[in-house]
C-alpha cells in the first residue's frame, strides 16, 4: 500500500504568530511531525503543503518533499483542511503517483510516540476500514449544555472511575492523525467516510498547540519524551 503523508503548514496563524516555525524543545514545531513521519517503518511519502517560502525551506531541510507552494485561495483563515489534501493528491496524480491512502498529520499536534504511525498503518491495513481517526479515551463524566444542562451519565448511579469498562468511555478526536483511502477524498471530499475505525492514542499524544499555554505544555511533553528516548538509548 502506498501512503501519501500530508502535513499542512500555513504561514498565517491567529493564536500564535508563525507557530509552525516557532522553536519548541529545540526544533521548529513543524519539524517534530516531519521527523516522526520520516522515521516510520511504513515508508510514507511525506509531503508538506504550505503557502509560505520560509516554512517550505524549513520542511525541505528536515527532509520532507515540498513540490509546490499552496495557492493563496487554499491558505485563508476559513479554508478547510480537505481541499488542501485534495490539492496534494491531485499533485501526486499528475506525477503518475496516485496513492492508495492518505495520512493527514497536523503539525500542531507534535507529540507522537515511536511506533504510533506504524501502529496506525497496521490497524488500517488489517481492519478492512476506509478511514481511521486518532482519538483519546474520555470518561463519561460529561455535561451537555442547553436550557437545562444534563449529564451524559446517570448522576444517581455515578460509577467509580476504576470500575469503568471500555464500553463506558467516549472518545475525543485528537486532530493529530487521520488515515483515509484516497477514493474517500475523491468521492466525498472528506477525511472520514465509509467504514470508520477508531485509532486510540495515549492521552499525552492528544496535545494540540493553539495558544501560548498550549505551546508551553507541548514543550514540556516533548522534553520529557526526548529525555526518555535518550535514557533508553543509553541503556542499550
Amino acid at each position: 500500500m502506498t501512503i501519501l503523508c500530508v502535513i499542512p503548514a500555513r504561514g498565517g496563524s491567529k493564536g500564535i504568530r508563525r507557530k509552525n516555525v516557532r522553536s519548541i524543545a529545540g526544533k521548529p514545531l513543524l519539524v517534530w511531525t516531519i521527523e516522526q513521519a520520516l522515521n516510520a517503518r511504513s515508508d510514507l511519502d511525506v509531503l508538506v503543503s504550505t503557502d509560505d517560502a520560509e516554512i517550505a525551506d524549513v520542511a525541505r531541510r528536515a527532509g520532507a518533499d515540498v513540490p509546490f507552494l499552496r495557492p493563496a485561495a487554499l491558505a485563508l483563515d476559513e479554508t478547510p483542511t480537505e481541499p488542501v489534501i485534495r490539492h496534494a493528491i491531485a499533485a501526486r496524480v499528475r506525477q503518475g503517483r496516485r496513492p492508495d491512502a492518505v495520512m493527514l498529520l497536523q503539525a500542531t499536534s507534535p507529540v507522537r510516540f515511536p511506533g504510533t504511525l506504524d501502529r496506525a498503518v497496521e490497524q488500517f491495513e488489517a481492519g478492512g476500514i476506509d478511514s481511521l481517526v486518532g482519538v483519546v479515551p474520555q470518561p463519561p463524566f460529561l455535561w451537555l449544555s442547553g436550557d437545562v444542562p444534563f449529564a451524559a451519565y446517570d448522576p444517581a448511579h455515578r460509577p467509580r472511575r476504576q470500575d469503568l469498562d471500555e464500553a463506558s468511555y467516549a472518545y475525543r478526536e485528537t486532530g493529530s492523525l487521520y488515515l483515509t483511502r484516497t477514493e474517500i477524498y475523491e468521492r466525498g471530499g472528506h477525511r472520514l467516510g465509509g467504514k470508520v475505525g477508531l485509532f486510540v492514542m495515549d492521552e499525552r499524544e492528544g496535545t494540540d498547540v493553539d495558544t501560548e499555554l498550549d505551546l508551553l505544555i507541548a514543550e514540556q511533553q516533548l522534553k520529557w519524551f526526548r529525555n526518555a528516548l535518550e535514557a533508553k538509548d543509553a541503556e542499550l
